[in-house]
């Protein structure tokens, strides 16, 4: 049974691609010299540059088939198909925190490219999951450890 796709924006499919062809040509390299130069040293029961460079190797495949795995089943995020009178993945959203009154701006992203500290939240998220589908003037109320937190929807902004 596939795993669910991954939801990607144009750029963070772009910016996997260039990774998966960065980890392909020049660090493959890299990680193949540092094992030759290891080798070099002689014994590898007791060289633990040898160790080091095996390992570096095994992260980059691992990075590597995590990385295939995303560009083998996602969806594409067509922020243009989408209208500003809801909160919808791709757009930006700007909220008050009734509680605090303080406004907030977060961007409504995949599970790949979720960020809270730089603003971007997942649409799987509890605060995600309670923005979808929702219009401005709406209120949203959402569970988090310190209790209940309460927000109106201000602004739904499509980026393009």
């Amino acid at each position: 049974m596939a795993a669910n796709p991954v939801k990607l924006t144009p750029a963070r499919l772009k910016e996997l691609q260039d990774e998966m062809v960065w980890m392909k040509t020049v660090r493959e390299k890299e990680v193949a010299e540092l094992i030759k130069e290891a080798r070099s040293f002689g014994d590898l029961s007791e060289n633990s540059e040898y160790d080091e460079a095996k390992n570096e190797q095994g992260k980059l495949y691992s990075r590597e088939a995590e990385v295939q795995a995303i560009l083998d089943n996602y969806i594409l995020i067509e922020e243009e198909a989408f209208d500003d009178t809801v909160v919808n993945l791709g757009c930006t959203v700007t909220v008050l925190d009734v509680d605090m009154n303080e406004e907030e701006e977060y961007r409504i992203v995949g599970s790949q490219e979720a960020d809270p500290m730089d603003g971007r939240i997942s649409e799987e998220s509890p605060f995600g999951k309670a923005l979808m589908g929702k219009e401005e003037g709406d209120e949203v109320t959402v569970e988090a450890p310190m209790g209940l937190l309460h927000y109106r929807i201000l602004k739904i902004a499509v980026n393009r």
